[in-house]
C-alpha cells in the first residue's frame, strides 16, 4: 500500500503545514528572512509555521492566494519543501533567488529567468537519471519574463547552472577536483549557461515527474570571477523587485487560466 501524507491529518514532517495551509501558488525563496520579507508584500499574511530551514506564509497578492516557503540553501533541502508543498496542494512554485554570474558578458544586477537548469547536483538523480532535461513550465517562465519585463528590470531568459558546493566553485585550484571542475565550467559557459545557483534544477525535475508548474528567476549578485558584487542595499532593493516580479507572473498566470484576454 502506497503511503499518502493527506491521510494523516498531521502536519507535514519538514514544513510543518497541513492540508489548508498553502495556497496553490508558491514563492521559493532561499532565505527565511527572505520569506518573511514576501510576506510583508502579501495582503492578510499570516505565519503558517517556521521548522528549520522551512518558513511559511500565505496571504493574497491582487486578490490571488499566495503562499511563500523558504527552502535553506541546496537542492536536498528544496526537494523536500517542494514534496512536502505538493502534498498540502502547492500547483505553481516559483524560486525567488540569488545567483552569480557565468560569464563576463552578465553583469552583477541583472536578473535571469532560467529555460532550463545545468544539473551538477546530486538530489535531482534521486528522481529522475540525468539525461532527463531539467526545464521549467512555459507558460510560467513566460509570465516570469513578461512581469519583469515590465518593470523595467534588466532580465534574459536562459540557462541556469545548479550546484551543490559553493565554495569548490569559487574557489576550484584548492580542491582536488580542480581540473575536472574548470573543464566543466568551462563546457557550460561554452554552451550559453548565464548563471549558477544551487536550487533551480530540482525544481523543474521535480516539476517535470509530479506535474506540476514550476519557474526560476533569480538576481545576479556577483560578477563571473566573484570580484564584484552588489552592495547590501542594491541588492535588497534588486531583490525586492525580483519578488515583485514573480508575484506579477503568477497574477498574469491566474489570469491566463481564466480566460481573461486582459492579462
Amino acid at each position: 500500500m502506497s503511503f499518502d501524507p493527506l491521510s494523516t491529518g498531521r502536519p507535514q514532517h519538514h514544513i510543518r503545514c497541513l492540508p489548508g495551509d498553502v495556497a496553490d501558488k508558491v514563492l521559493l525563496p532561499g532565505d527565511p528572512r527572505r520569506a518573511e520579507r514576501i510576506a510583508q508584500l502579501l495582503d492578510d499574511a499570516r505565519h503558517i509555521a517556521t521548522n528549520r530551514e522551512y518558513a511559511t506564509y500565505t496571504g493574497t497578492y491582487q486578490g490571488v492566494p499566495v503562499s511563500v516557503t523558504s527552502t535553506g540553501i541546496g537542492c536536498p533541502s528544496t526537494a523536500i519543501a517542494i514534496e512536502e508543498l505538493i502534498s498540502v496542494g502547492a500547483r505553481t512554485l516559483i524560486r525567488t533567488g540569488t545567483s552569480g554570474s557565468m560569464t563576463p558578458d552578465v553583469s552583477p544586477g541583472e536578473v535571469i529567468v532560467g529555460t532550463g537548469a545545468i544539473r551538477e547536483e546530486g538530489t535531482g538523480i534521486s528522481y529522475l537519471p540525468v539525461e532527463f532535461p531539467a526545464v521549467p513550465d512555459l507558460d510560467t517562465t513566460i509570465c516570469l519574463r513578461a512581469a519583469a519585463e515590465a518593470l523595467g528590470l534588466p532580465v534574459r531568459a536562459g540557462v541556469l547552472h545548479s550546484k551543490d558546493s559553493f565554495y569548490s566553485h569559487r574557489d576550484p585550484g584548492r580542491v582536488g577536483v580542480a581540473q575536472e571542475l574548470r573543464g566543466k565550467r568551462a563546457a557550460w559557459r561554452a554552451g550559453g549557461a548565464l548563471a549558477s545557483e544551487m536550487e533551480t534544477s530540482t525544481l523543474f525535475i521535480l516539476g517535470s515527474m509530479l506535474r506540476v508548474r514550476t519557474g526560476s528567476i533569480c538576481m545576479v549578485a556577483s560578477s563571473h570571477d566573484a570580484s564584484t558584487r552588489l552592495t547590501p542595499e542594491e541588492s535588497a532593493a534588486l531583490i525586492d523587485k525580483v519578488i515583485t516580479a514573480a508575484l506579477d507572473a503568477l497574477v498574469l498566470a491566474e489570469s491566463a487560466d481564466r480566460g481573461d484576454s486582459s492579462a
